[in-house]
């Protein structure tokens, strides 16, 4: 008996992983080469006197009705120069970085044969946080003082909380720029409630598992601590018994996002938990639903998920955390 399961185990495992790379297969026979733009290096090492040039290259960076004065105080600021050098001393050279944007944008091809391929520009902006990343049609802007470390001095210099410097990792880059697109082809449900609120991040998270795959964590897809994944794992039933106890699926109240949805040091339960508990549980919950409705959906394509109505996921989803014993 031992051996017939031993063998059923073999043949399932080997029909996944024939399965997944076959996949694996088809994305990798997908030509990609994108072309690089490093506008921070055109920027800072040019002479004033070149600066006509760089904005004859580079006209999307300057924004009609600056004066060259402007431009010219900022080539030459002390701490802009500073931050330049902190970025020129990690990013320098940027091939593996390049290699690993062209490898996520051969996944989105393979899902989304359509979608134009952008050139990536680099450039070095005013620290931000919400705009890490953008990927707009032709053009993917990475912001690169972003992506220094967490515990880079920059960031403690501006006083940034820690629960926002813990996305400002390198590992956090290829997850922001696969949220970038994922944001650009989810569409916005306008009901207001709760429930579709959660399933719209959860399916930008899912779109993380597919585009990203095993190459990162949980945690990187959402910008955790392993130890806040923990917590929402042992945690999964409670804040689910939470949610539907007091109503907060269909609920329009305007309060919900800032409790459970966006960015903040922990989630507002109002309880003793708050404190131990990861800001954006709203979000990894949503993911827990569609990563449930598509385990639970087998014929359900990607671009079909994504147009999905929230309440159809959910009631499909059979989703339902067991408490851990």
């Amino acid at each position: 008996m031992k051996k017939i399961v031993l063998l059923v185990l073999l043949v399932f495992t080997i029909f996944s992983c024939d399965k997944k790379s076959k996949v694996e297969q088809a994305v990798e026979e997908i030509p990609m080469q994108m072309k690089l733009h490093r506008f921070e290096q055109a920027f800072f090492d040019a002479k004033p006197a070149e600066l006509s040039l760089v904005k004859a290259e580079y006209p999307d960076f300057f924004p009609e009705g600056t004066p060259d004065e402007v431009w010219i105080e900022k080539m030459q600021n002390p701490l802009w120069r500073e931050m330049y050098q902190e970025v020129e001393k990690k990013y320098r050279n940027f091939n593996s970085e390049q290699t690993e944007i062209e490898e996520l944008f051969k996944h989105i091809k393979y899902y989304f044969p359509t979608v134009k391929t952008p050139e990536i520009y680099t450039a070095i902006g005013e620290m931000d946080y919400n705009a890490k990343a953008i990927y707009s049609n032709d053009k993917l802007v990475i912001a690169l003082e972003m992506f220094l470390g967490k515990d880079h001095r920059f960031y403690k210099g501006v006083e940034i909380p820690e629960y926002i410097t813990q996305h400002f990792e390198p590992r956090q880059m290829m997850p922001e720029i696969a949220s970038s697109f994922a944001f650009g082809v989810i569409p916005v449900q306008n009901d207001g409630t709760f429930l579709s609120q959660m399933i719209y991040y959860g399916k930008e998270l899912y779109l993380k598992d597919v585009l990203l795959g095993d190459s990162y964590t949980d945690a990187e897809k959402i910008a955790y601590t392993p130890e806040q994944i923990a917590w929402s794992k042992d945690n999964e039933s409670y804040i689910w018994e939470y949610f539907v106890a007091n109503q907060l699926l269909y609920s329009t109240n305007s309060k919900l996002p800032s409790q459970f949805l966006n960015l903040a040091p922990y989630s507002k339960f109002y309880l003793e938990i708050d404190n131990e508990s990861p800001g954006r549980i709203g979000r990894w919950i949503g993911w827990q639903i569609v990563r449930s409705y598509m385990e639970n959906n087998d014929k359900v394509t990607l671009q079909d998920m994504i147009k999905t109505d929230a309440k159809q996921i959910f009631e499909n989803s059979k989703y339902k955390p067991k408490r851990n014993e």
